[in-house]
């Protein structure tokens, strides 16, 4: 059961939602069914325990491939 990243269709609010099968949650901001899944990048725990992203902060926007910059729960751009 994995942990997905969504964002709302209707308000923006990007979202992690444990998913079971092939549900799509519904924003937990605004209720709207219409949610789209996102691409979230990981991270990993480098030298001297300091955790670092795989994003590349130089995609469009500033962020990963998910999020695009501006609100992202996964890598905080």
């Amino acid at each position: 059961m994995p942990i997905y990243e969504y964002q709302c269709e209707k308000c923006q609010q990007v979202f992690e939602e444990l998913v079971y099968g092939d549900e799509t949650p519904a924003c937990p901001a605004c209720g709207a069914a219409e949610t789209r899944k996102l691409m979230s990048c990981c991270a990993h725990q480098g030298a001297g325990g300091h955790a670092e992203s795989s994003c590349s902060s130089s995609s469009s926007g500033g962020g990963c491939a998910g999020c695009s910059g501006g609100n992202c729960a996964s890598c905080g751009h």
